[in-house]
């Protein structure tokens, strides 16, 4: 499990995080969400063990990430948004680059490169950057590891690929693992992230399953007139997406574009509605 506990991080005299706490648990695909600037990233890099918090706790199965101890490392995998292009073949990254991760299996790589149209003896440097960024993705899910960071994974990727990236994950991460994934593109996810995390500053605005937000929020996709009470609404050909409390207890589809911006609007009322 991993235990944030009043977390904060600066650049300088620039605030990043501050006094952010949650826990993740296992066997989850947790979305990563907030404005530009919130410190998504950042939160990715202290997880990994690649920067060291100021403030607060980070503990992850009883490892302080920034210890970096060998048992530790071969456990996270993390991916950055850019990613560098070898002079190698994908085969050959994998080969060498696999023996730092204790559970790497060189066929589940071989397997999903090929879900994901890679030739495995392709040069790296020879690739096209969403070619590229598939490529690390395959090598990613083969780690196995149980803690895996992603940040912006879709990035690059055109629309069948998208599609190829949900089915790599669903398919090939383990069960006990905790993934990690920042994203700017909610709707590419969201089919499979659950729970979802929106960050702010200094702040956790949203921690929950997609079960416990739509038992709180109605998403009503019906309606050609603006509710009133709404706490976002979005005109869309045919009428209105809008975000209503659930009184009812009526079940709907959750749409997370909407969900993020019914957050911005009301975060104090949405915050305390799931903290209760």
């Amino acid at each position: 499990m991993i235990t944030i506990d009043k977390l904060g991080f600066s650049y300088g005299s620039y605030v990043v995080l501050k006094d952010i706490s949650m826990k993740l648990e296992e066997g989850r695909i947790y979305g990563l969400l907030g404005e530009n600037g919130v410190g998504k990233t950042t939160l990715l890099t202290l997880l990994a063990g690649l920067k060291k918090n100021m403030e607060g706790s980070l503990d992850i199965d009883g490892y302080n990430p920034f210890d970096r101890k060998p048992s530790f490392l071969s456990s996270v995998y993390y991916l950055p948004d850019e990613v560098p292009a070898p002079k190698r073949t994908a085969i050959e990254f994998g080969r060498d680059k696999g023996k730092y991760w204790e559970n790497f299996d060189i066929n589940k790589y071989r397997e999903v490169l090929k879900v994901f149209d890679i030739n495995e003896n392709m040069r790296m440097d020879h690739m096209s950057y969403g070619q590229l960024k598939k490529t690390y993705i395959s090598f990613s899910l083969a780690c196995n590891t149980k803690y895996l960071l992603m940040d912006e994974p879709t990035n690059g990727l055109d629309i069948p690929s998208k599609g190829q990236f949900r089915k790599a994950v669903s398919k090939y991460t383990r069960e006990d693992s905790t993934l990690v994934i920042s994203t700017h593109q909610a709707r590419d996810l969201e089919a499979i992230i659950d729970p979802i995390i929106i960050l702010d500053h200094a702040d956790v605005l949203l921690n929950a399953s997609v079960q416990e937000i739509s038992e709180k929020l109605y998403f009503d996709y019906t309606s050609t007139v603006a509710d009133p009470e709404a706490l976002y609404s979005e005109m869309v050909p045919g009428g209105n997406i809008q975000v209503l409390v659930n009184t009812t207890g009526s079940e709907s589809k959750v749409n997370i574009e909407a969900l993020f911006s019914a957050i911005l609007l009301h975060k104090g009322v949405i915050k305390n509605m799931f903290n209760k």
